[in-house]
């Protein structure tokens, strides 16, 4: 999600909440801890250069349980974010501290910010040489599954 969408987003609502991908709510009292501004300029493993610039949300929790952020405080941590930062309107990531500290994507299901999992990838898979995934199909023989072990493959 980008800033501004995200920002669209915090100023129609009265109370913020955010969801894991496995169904849980970060407890209602979080407080978010750092905004910052990441730049990540790195090499893939083909050599080809890369850039990166996102703005980073750090949630946190703490045993203050009566402790509760608005939509509107946090819309205005953003603009000043943005104004002593000098971030534009580039994409949100959220750090969550579970097991280990988790980094989300951000979405939106009109009441709920959703935090997304993120996965690695390679970003060079023809230099790696990485085979392409063939899809999977199933084969049928007069319209009835062939099945490895029935002798008919």
């Amino acid at each position: 999600m980008l800033l501004s969408s995200f920002k669209q987003s915090l100023g129609a609502l009265d109370t913020l909440s955010f969801q894991l991908a496995n169904g849980h709510f970060v407890p209602e009292h979080f407080h978010i801890t750092e905004v910052g501004n990441v730049t990540r300029n790195y090499i893939d493993c083909g050599g080809v250069q890369r850039h990166e610039n996102r703005l980073n949300l750090q949630l946190w929790v703490a045993s203050d349980t009566d402790h509760r952020l608005q939509p509107s405080t946090l819309l205005n941590i953003l603009e000043l974010a943005e104004k002593q930062l000098g971030c534009s309107n580039v994409e949100v990531e959220v750090e969550y501290q579970q097991n280990t500290i988790g980094r989300y994507k951000l979405a939106f299901d009109g009441a709920v910010f959703q935090l997304v999992n993120t996965q690695t990838a390679c970003l060079a898979p023809d230099q790696c040489g990485i085979p392409e995934e063939k899809p999977r199909v199933r084969i049928t023989a007069n319209g009835l599954s062939c099945n490895p072990n029935s002798g008919c493959c």
